[in-house]
């Protein structure tokens, strides 16, 4: 089997499979990108968020990295309120740690120069920490991601080591950067739509069909 083919199966079977996310769909913010890059032949997307806050209450030995001993306490793809983040810690029994993590998107691209096309537009669009990976079976992989990020703990084995005004501190960053993460998205959407434009005219069979 040829690669362009293989990648044809390969994007077939990614995209007929259910969504096993927690969510279980895509985030609103991202779904025209999604749907924009999935609708091209040299793209599909194997997994994305759009950006979120979330609250995580970790072992009472110290925070567990991974994610099956985790406790999610609080997850919000919008702006966060102090008075949520209060009463969710009302059941932490560990280390609770509030966090920002922005967009990230998994692209499998047809080829190592599709990817580094869509590379250069994550990165003017903000995306500075995306980067390629190119797998032994060929298979190439963008991760469009950026640094923005927040991680503060907030409790240690179920005790609160913060004060209410410095969560509510806290929270306006961490909804600074959900706004300024929106404003990426949009960028990241308009851009990759310029990019279409200018493939498509240089090129007149690269859409799919």
């Amino acid at each position: 089997m040829d690669r362009t083919a293989e990648f044809r199966r390969w994007k077939a079977q990614c995209l007929s499979k259910a969504d096993l996310s927690r969510k279980g769909g895509v985030d609103e913010d991202v779904v025209e990108f999604v749907q924009l890059l999935n609708e091209r032949e040299q793209y599909f997307t194997t997994s994305s968020c759009a950006g979120r806050i979330i609250l995580l209450d970790g072992g009472i030995n110290g925070f567990e990295v991974q994610k099956q001993n985790r406790c999610w306490l609080l997850v919000t793809h919008k702006p966060c309120v102090k008075d949520d983040v209060m009463a969710a810690l009302k059941k932490a029994t560990g280390d609770a740690i509030l966090k920002f993590e922005p967009l990230v998107l998994h692209v499998q691209c047809r080829r190592l120069l599709d990817a580094q096309i869509l590379h250069s537009v994550a990165i003017d669009s903000g995306f500075r920490n995306s980067g390629i990976t190119v797998g032994k079976r060929g298979k190439t992989m963008l991760a469009i991601r950026s640094t923005h990020g927040l991680e503060v703990p907030l409790s240690n084995k179920g005790k609160l080591m913060v004060t209410e005004e410095y969560i509510d501190f806290l929270l306006k960053i961490a909804n600074q950067k959900m706004e300024e993460n929106k404003k990426r998205i949009e960028s990241l959407i308009t851009d990759n739509k310029n990019m279409i434009k200018v493939i498509d005219e240089s090129s007149p069979d690269s859409k799919g069909h």
